[in-house]
C-alpha cells in the first residue's frame, strides 16, 4: 500500500469516523433493512451489530437468526473495515468472503460483527471479521475472511449521488 497522503483526513477524528462509517453502513438498503448500525471503531478494528428481530428467524421453532443475516453483518463489517484501513471512503466489492459458522446465534440477543482489515494492496484489501454476542465474546457465533476489491480514484462507482 503506497504510504499515506500528509493530508488530514477526515478519520483523524474520531466523531467523524464514526459519521462517516455510519452513513456508510446506512447507505446499504439492504443494511438498513436488516437493521444493521454502526457500534464503533478502535484503531484498525470496526464493529457493526444486527438487532434480533424476529423476521430475521431462520427457524421459527428455535428463534434463530438466518444465517443470511449474519452473513450480510460480516459483509457489511469487512467492507467497511477496508474504509477504516484506507482512511477514506471509495467504492469497495466483495470479490470472496469465506463463512464458517460455529454455532448457532443466541435466540433474541444482537449479533455482533467486528472486522479488521489487515492488509491492502493497490486493488485488493484482505479482511477477517468474527460474529459474536456482547456477552459471550469468546464465543463466536462465526469467523469470516474476505477480499475486497477496491475502485481508487472513484467516490462513487459511476453512480450520481452515491457517497
Amino acid at each position: 500500500m503506497p504510504p499515506p497522503s500528509s493530508a488530514p483526513s477526515p478519520y483523524d477524528d474520531p466523531a467523524a469516523a464514526a459519521r462517516i462509517i455510519e452513513s456508510i453502513a446506512q447507505f446499504v438498503p439492504h443494511n438498513r433493512a436488516l437493521g444493521i448500525r454502526f457500534v464503533c471503531v478502535a484503531g484498525d478494528t470496526l464493529t457493526l451489530a444486527l438487532p434480533y428481530d424476529p423476521k430475521l428467524v431462520g427457524n421459527p421453532l428455535t428463534g434463530v437468526i438466518h444465517g443470511g443475516a449474519i452473513t450480510a453483518l460480516l459483509d457489511a463489517a469487512c467492507g467497511a473495515a477496508v474504509f477504516v484501513k484506507v482512511r477514506r471512503p471509495m467504492p469497495v466489492a466483495t470479490l470472496d468472503l469465506r463463512i464458517d459458522y460455529l454455532r448457532p446465534a443466541t435466540p433474541e440477543k444482537e449479533v455482533l460483527g467486528r472486522a479488521e482489515c489487515f492488509r491492502v494492496t493497490q486493488n485488493v484489501a484482505f479482511v477477517r471479521c468474527h460474529a459474536f454476542h456482547a456477552d459471550r465474546e469468546d464465543d463466536l457465533v462465526a469467523v469470516a475472511n474476505g477480499t475486497f476489491t477496491l475502485f481508487r480514484g472513484s467516490s462513487s462507482g459511476g453512480k450520481a449521488g452515491a457517497p
